[in-house]
């Protein structure tokens, strides 16, 4: 007679007889491999990608990548040339093509992110120290000003007329 009661996963997994034959330890290792492909393919694309792309299968020697939306599969695209030779020969030598398909629950789960991301930003700017021009600094601009040409030098002119000025724009000459 079997024994019916409630089993935690981790037993089916365990159990060394059915380890082989589980079907669910197939779809765990599947999934174990997805996700390794899943953070070697990350690791390779610009930071600006990373929470808008994932790995969403590997068959047939093409991998299938996820976008956001058109536009983050527009610039994933410009990585596909580095992308596919990388993996060829780090990771998959079989490796033919990579397919990337629009999946906008990405967007919609990293909505959130991406919103706090910016908030974040903007107030490190606010919070970021004022930098200042040194008088030392200022004479070279004006020694370089001397010896340029009337344009760059009305610049450069003003750009040393900022030294020591605070970053008070009420200080400030336009």
């Amino acid at each position: 007679m079997r024994d019916s009661r409630p089993q935690s996963l981790d037993v089916l997994f365990e159990d060394a007889a059915a380890i082989e034959k589980s079907p669910l330890h197939v779809v765990q290792q599947r999934a174990v491999a997805l996700l390794k492909l899943n953070r070697a393919v990350i690791s390779l694309l610009p930071a600006q990608l990373h929470p808008w792309c994932r790995v969403a299968n590997y068959r047939k020697q093409i991998l299938v990548l996820e976008a956001g939306n058109a536009s983050w599969m527009t610039r994933l695209r410009y990585e596909l040339p580095t992308l596919l030779s990388a993996l060829r020969s780090e990771i998959l030598p079989s490796l033919s093509s990579i397919d990337i398909r629009i999946n906008p629950s990405l967007m919609v789960k990293h909505d959130n992110s991406a919103q706090s991301f910016a908030k974040t930003m903007n107030n490190s700017h606010k919070n970021s120290p004022v930098r200042r021009l040194s008088q030392e600094s200022a004479k070279e601009l004006i020694v370089l000003a001397n010896r340029s040409p009337k344009k760059l030098k009305e610049r450069l002119e003003r750009l040393a007329a900022l030294a020591g000025e605070s970053a008070n724009t009420a200080n400030k000459k336009r």
